[in-house]
């Protein structure tokens, strides 16, 4: 178990926030307008603003050579398949229960570090992971019936979550000896000309100029994902064990899912309740300090 800074869980509780709002706005922005472009668009408005807080901060832009093959791949597995993917599966799918489906992550991750790393994970780890994917089996259940007729967005979102899974693996094992920031913006900058390709391929004859409504969603995305959410994430993910950061971020769905209810009328069922108490419990095993470091805190020193 990892203790985190006060840094670390204020950037926890904001990307949780941003994030979890986002699930319902993303899903009004690409309702009548085309969804690679609505991506492109944020990133392109987004990037910028990066490249600013970079320049400010003095932090250098250059990835040495030798290290362009990891970023491609880091950039693949972390961007490219979750940004192309989960935008177009929202198309079809409710907001909140796309949150859902893409907060698999976490379950993916365990996996995906005890199999093909060898990371050891306690008892209380392994409760946390039933526990995440309990919480999602709940909050699917009255979909099963639309998610079987919806059988590609379901596919996209479950392959976008796995590889997003691995690549979090991975950015906690890169040897970029870069800071956070530096990768941070070449992940997104290299996403934004895929995406730019991408839309100019398929979208280019539903290009239209978007309405009040979607320059909002895209304001929020540009800023708040993909200037702030994005790279805070790629930092924790960066700095903490990647249980720890995986899990701790379950509360994002629930957010989905009940501010898709308030917001786009979604319906709210009893599983849905039950979710949020199975995702705390997630949340907990991998935040909550364990017994012996708490004693040691709460120990008085001796003189």
């Amino acid at each position: 178990m990892h203790a985190l800074t006060r840094q670390q869980l204020v950037l926890l509780v904001l990307v949780t926030l941003v994030w979890g709002i986002n699930w319902p706005i993303m899903k009004y922005g690409v309702t009548g307008f085309p969804p690679l472009t609505f991506r492109t668009i944020c990133m392109w408005l987004g990037l910028p603003v990066l490249a600013l807080v970079l320049w400010r901060r003095r932090v250098p832009f250059r990835i040495p050579r030798e290290h362009w093959p990891e970023l491609a791949l880091l950039t693949v597995l972390n961007m490219l398949f979750w940004h192309t993917l989960a935008i177009l599966a929202i198309q079809t799918l409710s907001s909140g229960r796309s949150a859902i489906l893409g907060y698999t992550m976490p379950v993916f991750s365990a996996l995906a570090g005890a199999w093909w790393f060898g990371q050891r994970l306690s008892a209380r780890a392994w409760g946390g992971v039933a526990a995440a994917a309990l919480g999602v089996g709940l909050l699917l259940w009255h979909e099963l019936t639309q998610l079987s007729g919806k059988p590609l967005g379901v596919v996209m979102m479950l392959v976008a979550a796995a590889t997003w899974a691995l690549g979090t693996q991975l950015l906690r094992r890169t040897r970029i000896p870069q800071p956070t920031l530096t990768i941070s913006f070449w992940l997104i900058a290299i996403t934004t000309v895929w995406m730019t390709v991408l839309s100019v391929l398929f979208e280019r004859d539903a290009w239209a100029w978007p309405g009040t409504g979607i320059w909002w969603a895209i304001v929020y995305n540009a800023l708040g994902v993909f200037a702030f959410a994005q790279v805070a994430w790629l930092s924790l993910a960066r700095e903490l064990p990647p249980i720890a950061s995986t899990l701790s971020v379950m509360f994002i769905p629930v957010l989905g899912v009940f501010s898709g209810a308030w917001w786009l009328g979604e319906v709210l069922h009893w599983q849905d309740w039950a979710a949020i108490v199975l995702v705390m419990v997630a949340i907990a095993s991998v935040l909550w300090p364990p017994r012996s470091a708490a004693a040691r805190v709460a120990a008085p020193r001796g003189g």
